[in-house]
């Protein structure tokens, strides 16, 4: 298996900041979810055209929503049939409606 590519000093500071940030927009978006500022059907319509919308974990997202934890989200999936690893972006339109119309 070949190593990955040896980076300079900066460049792995830069790469540093770079996931923190995406770590810190990923949290708002979440809470934003948990508060009641955005919706579901918001991040599902968002997830398309916002990269990081996209690459968002589905499990997480339906941990963040008020009244589901970690165990009925991933019940949920199981009973919809949606992978755990499945991310925004890679939801059919058929699971899109599953999960909008369990969450309501």
């Amino acid at each position: 298996m070949p190593l990955p590519p040896q980076l300079t000093p900066e460049q792995r500071a830069d790469a540093l900041k770079k996931a923190a940030e995406a770590r810190r927009q990923r949290a708002e978006i979440k809470e934003k979810l948990k508060l009641g500022r955005v919706t579901l059907k918001e991040l599902l319509d968002k997830a398309s055209s916002d990269d990081m919308v996209g690459k968002m974990k589905v499990v997480n997202v339906l941990e963040s929503l008020p009244g589901l934890g970690r165990v009925k989200a991933r019940r949920l999936m199981e009973e919809i049939g949606i992978s755990e690893t499945r991310r925004m972006q890679g939801l059919g339109a058929n699971q899109r409606e599953a999960l909008l119309r369990e969450t309501q």
